[in-house]
């Protein structure tokens, strides 16, 4: 049964707001006169709440739109649901009590239509792979493979621990780098100070003087002038090239030799392969844990690659596997994935356990990225400092070198 939500008024003139199960909009609409409301409207959950038609079409063009459940939110909502599908508790149940305790109102409506489908007889995959912008097909994959295995409750477990982990992981990437990008900043924000406003200080200063100024000066006073007057073109200038790559990047040709260009970097390159690589094997192993053909789940990892050459390098190991070669030496043809993967798979696919072994490579790419990661951050915090401390000692020695000159020349 569907679900509705609703606003109407009471006989005391309030508003009153929620969410009902009927059959239509006009039977919602007769429940609500039953209850003495008047119905003002009636929307299908699911519409405009939770599809973000309307007004959320348009926050979506300008910016992506705000997603019901953030990655934090939908793990600890996972973990929730597979506690009390553990204990024994009726799905319809226990998504009954997680729409009690929905912190939001999009988050009560989504649930409460996800409760109105398993009410209708729809498997619970089917009723998640409704909202593809909250539940990934990822997501609705794992759960469908739960619900056919009986075991609904592991896999709920299962998946909301991978999605802590992957949490975790990218946190630490974003702590790891949050120092240097910080630092960048206030550098850049310095350098533009000094250059635009303190060095044309100076140039007025020695402006009467006929001597002729230091080689620096000359270079800084001249870098100040075109600052100043490019300035906003400099700025305009690189807000078009920003936007060019971008729309050269939604070009998949591109978009495959740039991720094929950036693998080869030297730091960077190989922390790229570590993070795909750890979650392709992670997701791998989850969908092998829950039960989905490994074609399938092939197909599903593959989703999860952001770099398009890596996915391009799956997607190949998937045609492999689907004419009849073991999974880790169809990952081993593809040298772009470490080979780490195809080592734990060829040891999963001997002793027949290839989920846990993928789970194992995964955890140990997972805590390499870290430490690389943590590694790069701790070289870059003192070369940016050193950087930034150089620029700033060239603009001082540009300013006090005429002051330097003027007073020799005095005395």
């Amino acid at each position: 049964m569907p679900a509705y939500s609703f606003e109407a008024i009471d006989a005391s003139g309030q508003s009153r707001e929620g969410v009902l199960e009927a059959d239509t909009a006009r039977s919602a609409r007769s429940l609500l006169r039953a209850q003495a409301l008047i119905p003002l409207s009636v929307t299908p959950v699911g519409s405009s709440h939770v599809n973000g038609t309307g007004n959320g079409g348009l926050r979506r063009w300008l910016g992506g739109g705000a997603r019901i459940f953030s990655t934090t939110g939908l793990a600890v909502w996972t973990r929730q649901l597979a506690g009390l599908v553990s204990s024994g508790l009726p799905l319809e149940r226990a998504l009954t009590a997680l729409t009690d305790e929905a912190e939001t109102e999009p988050q009560r409506n989504l649930v409460a239509s996800l409760r109105a489908e398993v009410n209708a007889g729809s498997p619970f995959a089917r009723a998640l792979a409704a909202h593809p912008r909250e539940f990934s097909p990822i997501y609705t994959a794992v759960i469908g493979a739960g619900e056919q295995s009986g075991n609904l409750g592991l896999v709920l477990d299962r998946l909301a621990d991978d999605l802590e982990e992957r949490q975790a992981l990218q946190q630490k990437l974003v702590g790891a780098a949050l120092y240097p990008a910080i630092v960048t900043l206030v550098a850049i924000v310095i350098v533009i100070f000094l250059v635009s406003y303190v060095v044309p200080q100076v140039a007025q200063v020695f402006a009467g003087t006929k001597r002729s100024l230091p080689f620096l000066t000359t270079v800084m006073l001249s870098l100040s002038a075109a600052v100043r007057n490019y300035g906003w073109w400099m700025l305009g200038g690189v807000v078009f090239v920003a936007i060019a790559v971008r729309l050269a990047l939604a070009q998949e040709a591109f978009r495959l030799k740039f991720d094929a260009a950036w693998l080869k970097l030297p730091l960077v390159g190989k922390l790229a392969r570590g993070y795909n690589a750890a979650r392709f094997a992670s997701t791998l192993a989850m969908l092998a844990t829950a039960g989905v053909p490994i074609l399938r789940a092939l197909q599903a990892a593959s989703e999860t690659l952001g770099n398009r050459a890596m996915r391009a390098d799956a997607l190949d190991a998937l045609v492999l596997v689907r004419e009849g070669a073991p999974l880790a030496s169809a990952l081993a043809q593809k040298k772009r994935f470490p080979g780490l993967v195809s080592m734990f798979a060829r040891l999963g696919e001997q002793t027949g356990t290839l989920p846990l072994m993928l789970q194992r490579a995964a955890n140990q790419l997972g805590a390499e990225v870290q430490r690389r990661a943590m590694h790069l951050a701790t070289i870059l915090e003192p070369l940016l400092i050193v950087a930034m401390g150089g620029v700033v000692m060239l603009i001082v020695l540009a300013v006090m070198l005429p002051i330097i000159q003027l007073n020799q020349f005095v005395k």
